[in-house]
């Protein structure tokens, strides 16, 4: 079994770089489905057995009890900060248990099942360090480790080397795994429009729901191609 904690910042200024699309009710409104999503995954998932919502959100107890899962106010923890915060976090989480830690972002909107287990059978198996990294290699977008794999919390870009790298000079294992499912996180314009060409309609989720076939969906795709964006390729492989 496993433990997963979820970092999620104030809905209100989520996602500021989408400002360009989306107006500040609509950034909200997707952010908070996208965390829905994750909060579901991991929820509903048989090997975890415990799951954290860590937030500065006023709302955040409010979906932490949608979802059955705890919530931790940030600014209880005595620091600040993404890397401080999780860091801080892990290490209450972490207190008498030997159970792999799962550390991901609330904007994973293709998170699935199946993307939760690959990650636990691969830390299960060569212990230390796992990153679900992001579709160019750079970022840290899902991590799971045992005690001996916590790295160095550094978030910002090259998250993932530097991640790597401070458990790999520790002398434990540090890998990195490509999934479909956890390369997508949504911060930009381009990541927008790659997500809106991945959902599927009928799917159930939260982020489908407000996205496909939707006024919003359809006027958030006619802007994305009037301003001509350059979706990235998800860069989908085996574990190195």
């Amino acid at each position: 079994m496993a433990q997963a904690l979820v970092p999620l910042k104030d809905l209100v200024a989520a996602k500021s770089r989408l400002s360009g699309v989306l107006n500040p009710s609509e950034r909200r409104a997707l952010a908070q489905a996208m965390v829905e999503d994750v909060l579901a995954v991991l929820s509903e998932h048989p090997q975890v057995d415990g799951v954290t919502l860590v937030s500065d959100d006023p709302g955040a107890e409010l979906l932490a009890a949608k979802y059955n899962v705890d919530c931790w106010d940030d600014r209880s923890l005595g620091c600040s900060g993404l890397s401080a915060v999780i860091a801080r976090s892990c290490d209450m989480l972490l207190q008498n248990t030997e159970a792999p830690l799962l550390v991901l972002h609330g904007d994973l909107p293709l998170l699935g099942r199946d993307d939760i287990s690959a990650m636990l059978a691969c830390v299960k198996q060569n212990g230390g360090l796992v990153i679900g990294c992001d579709g160019v290699g750079q970022g840290s977008n899902f991590m799971a480790f045992d005690a001996a794999g916590v790295p160095d919390f550094s978030y910002g870009r090259g998250s993932c080397y530097r991640h790597l790298q401070s458990v790999r000079r520790r002398g434990q294992s540090a890998r990195v795994i490509r999934r479909r499912g956890i390369a997508l996180d949504v911060d930009s314009p381009q990541d927008l429009a790659l997500l809106l060409t991945q959902l599927e309609a009928g799917a159930k989720s939260q982020t489908a729901d407000l996205l496909v076939d939707t006024e919003l969906g359809r006027r958030i795709g006619r802007l994305l191609e009037s301003l001509q964006p350059q979706p990235q390729n998800l860069n989908i492989g085996k574990v190195q």
